[in-house]
């Protein structure tokens, strides 16, 4: 079995994720391409055990094109992000996990 670590990479902090987390109690985190709902669910609930997990809702992101040097082009990697809905009253302290 995965470690809980290895599953949940770390949490993202942008401008959309954070009205998401004010108003509707909903976390966003990078997490490993190959995990699934299941695993997602059972990682946060170990590493945050104060928190019970509702909802998790996945989505891939392509990696953008990116150019190296003159001519080369390349692509930034795959990744996968999962958006994490706690129980009302749940609250996880995100700048700790950092």
């Amino acid at each position: 079995m995965k470690s809980p670590y290895h599953i949940v990479r770390h949490p993202l902090i942008t401008e959309k994720s954070t009205i998401l987390r004010e108003d509707k109690n909903k976390y966003t985190f990078r997490v490993d391409k190959r995990a699934n709902k299941i695993e997602i669910k059972t990682a946060i609930e170990t590493i945050f055990p104060e928190v019970e997990v509702v909802t998790v809702n996945t989505l891939n992101v392509r990696g953008k094109p990116k150019r190296f040097r003159l001519s080369k082009r390349g692509r930034k990697p795959d990744w996968k992000k999962a958006i994490v809905t706690l129980r009302p009253g749940d609250v996880i302290d995100i700048y700790e996990t950092l």
